[in-house]
């Protein structure tokens, strides 16, 4: 049997075949003859002369349409290719920092200078990285020198009605200020020369995506209540009564695009530090996530009960935010989950972060409140922050009224004393430098205050007050510290629940003195 299978096996090699040698497809004949065949034409094919001229392939630059579109694909870069870019670019502009600093140095120690400068680019974005996480802060608030003779703001803008939003660029350089009659003006913060962005028509802005105004209004109403600029300085995005987020492009001060969604009017902006990514809050309870790059809609997050008035954001995908429900929310939008923060039995106006973990508040009884997200109450309460008194005139405070941490964990609030009948007193906004310690607030009483926060003992220490007349409805530290903005109006920024007419309408400035 066995011999049998074996001759069977040998009978099926193919006649005449190499003896010892297996059968085997690409030994036969036919399919390598084919195969040589195919290679032939695809080599022919290969070698196929276009017919163009020389000059012809010049005009077209030397390339057929294969390498148009490796061209095509070669401009536009790739997300590394961009932070690559980014990097590149701020390592220069540190650099040229360190180089400005060692220029009196002779030409004969330019190695040891490379490599000291090196040194000295990797401590300041060390630095930097430390103040942005919040792991270090910078000590500004003990190195602030009071004047001897406090003249207070100095107007550097005017505008017709009262100034609703300021925001600075991130090199301090240029600032952004919106009003209630629709103006938005750029601004040169050394020479206060300003530049109007131009609103586009009703058709313009149908093509933009703007939907069709609701109820009574038969146009778009261009009351601007929110700023934001992009930490680029690229984008600056708008929000009012209109129910539209507004993108303007910086560079042309032209409009871009208009982002319907919400269904009542936005009342607050804040793009996400480093990127294009911009929230926004509305009196429709909402907050909208958005990507202003790809021009998109990411999220929409919702939690609060009531209008929301204001919030703020860093550079992790979190935004805090308060609502007329007297309730102040982290929402953490990665994990879809949020914080709620319960405050005493007042009304909160406007919040800020400190940093990822720490935050301030302003209340309608013209409180201040630092919060932890480690608690769910306030670590700290200064009470009569902005006290009204008589004609609107402000005084010299007796103490700042705080309330004990202790008392509050004992439930102990009592609100008397507290003079929240007038909208003079609210403490319409509240701003911190960036990754430092110092802070100011504002109101109708007729001054700033700034603050110095202190981290370790958990308190907000009163620094001194400068004058400055009218509402005062949003404020901006320049990010080096040298100076305040502040956007001043006769009404507060939502509402007509009081006026100043000795008030002027327009953005003030106030230099601060590091020691």
């Amino acid at each position: 049997m066995k011999s049998k299978n074996e001759k069977k096996r040998g009978s099926s090699a193919p006649k005449g075949g190499p003896k010892g040698n297996k059968f085997s497809i690409n030994n036969d004949p036919f399919f390598e003859t084919e195969s040589k065949k195919r290679r032939k034409m695809e080599y022919e094919d290969d070698d196929i002369d276009s017919g163009d001229s020389e000059e012809e392939a010049e005009i077209l630059g030397g390339s057929d349409a294969s390498g148009g579109e490796e061209m095509v694909e070669e401009d536009e870069e790739t997300p590394g290719e961009i932070r690559k870019r980014v990097a590149t670019e701020l390592l220069d502009k540190m650099r040229a920092i360190a180089r400005k600093e060692k220029e009196d140095k002779d030409g004969d120690e330019e190695d040891e200078e490379e490599e000291a400068r090196d040194s000295f680019v990797a401590k300041i974005l060390q630095q930097q990285q430390l103040e942005e996480s919040g792991r270090v802060r910078r000590v500004v608030a003990s190195r602030l020198k009071k004047a001897e003779t406090v003249d207070g703001f100095k107007v550097l803008v005017k505008h017709r009605q009262s100034v609703t939003a300021v925001a600075l660029s991130d090199d301090d350089s240029k600032g952004f200020s919106a009003s209630k009659d629709g103006t938005i003006l750029q601004w040169d913060v050394e020479s206060g020369k300003t530049e109007k962005y131009k609103w586009p028509s009703e058709d313009i802005l149908k093509s933009h995506g703007a939907k069709d105004p609701r109820g009574r209004l038969k146009k778009h109403s261009k009351s601007v209540f929110a700023l934001a600029v992009s930490s680029d300085g690229r984008y600056l995005a708008s929000g009012g009564m209109d129910r539209h987020v507004h993108l303007w492009d910086n560079r042309t001060r032209k409009h871009e695009m208009a982002f319907p969604g919400h269904q009542k009017p936005v009342s607050c902006l804040s793009f996400r530090q480093g990127t294009a990514d911009l929230f926004s809050g509305s009196f429709d309870r909402t907050v909208k996530y958005w990507n202003m790059e790809e021009q998109t809609h990411i999220d929409t997050i919702c939690g609060h009960e009531s209008e929301v008035l204001t919030l703020d954001c860093l550079r992790k995908e979190r935004v805090l935010t308060v609502g007329r429900d007297r309730f102040m929310m982290l929402f953490k939008v990665l994990d879809q989950s949020r914080l709620v923060f319960r405050p005493p039995p007042v009304s909160l106006e406007c919040c800020c972060f400190i940093n990822n973990d720490e935050f301030l508040s302003g209340s309608d009884d013209g409180g201040i409140e630092l919060w932890s997200v480690l608690r769910k109450k306030p670590v700290y309460i200064v009470k009569n922050a902005h006290t009204q008194l008589p004609a609107c005139q402000n005084v010299e405070q007796k103490g700042t009224g705080k309330i004990p941490d202790s008392l509050l964990e004992n439930g102990d609030h009592k609100i008397e004393g507290y003079n929240c009948s007038s909208a003079y007193s609210w403490v319409s906004s509240i701003t911190v430098c960036r990754g430092s310690d110092l802070a100011a607030s504002g109101a109708g009483n007729g001054c700033v205050r700034l603050w110095a926060i202190e981290t370790g003992r958990k308190d907000i220490q009163p620094l001194y007050d400068i004058p400055l007349v009218g509402f005062v409805n949003s404020l901006a530290f320049a990010k080096s510290g040298q100076f305040l903005v502040a956007g001043v109006g006769q009404e507060p920024r939502l509402g007509r629940w009081g006026r100043l007419p000795a008030a002027r309408n327009g953005v003030a400035i106030q230099p601060l003195k590091l020691l």
